[in-house]
C-alpha cells in the first residue's frame, strides 16, 4: 500500500501502446534509450514503474500511481512525453523519431489477460492506429 496526504492506495495501471505504423522500431539502442526515458517520465511524475517491456513494435508498462491521475493522463504523459524526449536527444543523430499510434490499451494490472493484450495489438494493423 502507498500513501498520499489524504489517501490510501494500491492502484497499478498496464498499459500497452504501438508505434506508428507498427513499425517494429524498439530494438538494440533504441529501446535502451525508450526504456530509460520512460523511467526518467516516472521519476519526474512520482510514479513507480512496477514492470516494462520493450518488444520491437509495442511496450508493456505497468505503474503505480496515485488516484489522482487517470489513467488516459499517465498514457499520455508516458506516450507524449517519451516521443519528445527522443525525438529531441537522438532523431538529429540518428535520423528516426519516434510516432505512437493514436490509441493506447489501459487495464488495471493483475487482471489483464495475454489474450485481451494480443488481441489489442493485432486490431492495430499498419495504419495510423
Amino acid at each position: 500500500m502507498k500513501t498520499t496526504r489524504h489517501a490510501t492506495y494500491n492502484l497499478n495501471y498496464h498499459i500497452v501502446w504501438l508505434p506508428k505504423y507498427r513499425n517494429s522500431v524498439l530494438v538494440n539502442e533504441v529501446a535502451d534509450r525508450v526504456r530509460t526515458i520512460l523511467h526518467e517520465i516516472a521519476d519526474d511524475k512520482g510514479l513507480e514503474v512496477l514492470d516494462l517491456t520493450v518488444q520491437p513494435d509495442h511496450i508493456h508498462l505497468v505503474v503505480s500511481s496515485p488516484p489522482k491521475h487517470a489513467p488516459s493522463l499517465l498514457a499520455n504523459w508516458f506516450k507524449g512525453i517519451s516521443s519528445r524526449k527522443y525525438n529531441h536527444r537522438h532523431a538529429d543523430h540518428d535520423g528516426e523519431k519516434i510516432k505512437w499510434a493514436r490509441g493506447y490499451y489501459a487495464g488495471t494490472a493483475g487482471h489483464v489477460s495475454s489474450e485481451t493484450i494480443t488481441n489489442y495489438i493485432q486490431q492495430h494493423e499498419e495504419g495510423d492506429s
